[in-house]
């Protein structure tokens, strides 16, 4: 059984492009996860291939690469942000912005979240009356 797994192993090695054994760690690294059968490894790795090519040809598609004749981490990131298939990722791929303006952005947020602590302390405090 062993020298079967074996041949099917290296078979599907080049049935995929992404590297089984990267993905086995990443699989193993959940604690839910004990063991990985095989072709559940082989499974992963070619649906995140074609997730992967999905998203590339959408992106390039729908964004300015065609104009250039290249796909831009901006065109990736504007695919996550504005398809709802890919929202997920907008996390993962956010708009680039300056540093100065990203800074900003964390200044007011600090004072909005101390705005909205101080007015939740009053309504408390007037329930109380």
């Amino acid at each position: 059984a062993e020298m079967a797994a074996a041949r099917l192993g290296g078979t599907e090695n080049r049935l995929v492009s992404l590297p089984l054994s990267r993905i086995r760690v990443i699989m193993k690294s959940s604690p839910e996860v004990s063991s990985i059968n095989q072709d559940a490894l082989f499974l992963t790795a070619k649906a995140t291939e074609l997730f992967v090519q999905y998203l590339a040809t959408y992106s390039y598609k729908h964004g300015r690469g065609k104009e250039k004749n290249a796909l831009t981490y901006t065109d990736l990131s504007h695919t996550a942000e504005e398809c709802e298939t890919f929202q997920f990722l907008a996390d993962i791929l956010p708009k680039k912005i300056l540093a100065s303006k990203y800074l900003k952005m964390l200044e007011k947020e600090k004072r909005d979240g101390e705005v909205r602590e101080d007015n939740e302390g009053e309504e408390e405090d007037d329930e109380d009356k």
